[in-house]
């Protein structure tokens, strides 16, 4: 008997286990307000617990010249001399897409605001995968301004 309820509960905390790594690896990402005023979710999965994490076109390298090409500094942001990290996230969709740009610490309005303009002139990237399968992706990535 007692081992019956040994069993028992082995299954359960694996059970438990289990669904807490399931739910680890996803996120919520605000899509915005229906027309009904319900605030819309989509779930994507984090970066770190892909298999084959999306990749841009090129590489970390060319992802940095990317960003230095096309950063263009904010005048006023630049003569008052604010600097800093614009960190934001962004989701890799299955088709390589960027969507659902957000700002999740931001330094200045300016530099906030052109940290998104970056981002959203990214090309298409190779999607995320687990077990081979292309999967949405949240990417929290810092886009640092230094005079």
């Amino acid at each position: 008997m007692a081992n019956f309820y040994y069993r028992i509960i082995t299954l359960l905390v694996i059970a438990v286990g289990c669904t807490y790594i399931a739910n680890a690896q996803t996120c919520k990402v605000n899509c915005g307000v229906s027309h009904e005023g319900c605030v819309k979710y989509k779930e994507v999965y984090e970066y770190d617990y892909v298999s084959e994490k999306p990749s841009f076109p090129g590489g970390e390298t060319k992802f940095v010249r990317f960003i230095n090409k096309t950063r263009e500094y904010p005048a006023e942001a630049y003569e008052n001399n604010i600097q800093g990290r614009v960190i934001c996230s962004f989701v890799v969709n299955t088709d390589g897409s960027i969507t659902n740009i957000q700002v999740l610490r931001g330094v200045e309005e300016s530099l906030n605001k052109e940290a998104v303009r970056i981002i959203s002139k990214m090309p298409e990237w190779t999607p995320g995968k687990i077990d081979g399968h292309t999967v949405p992706v949240r990417v929290i990535y810092p886009i640092v301004f230094r005079k």
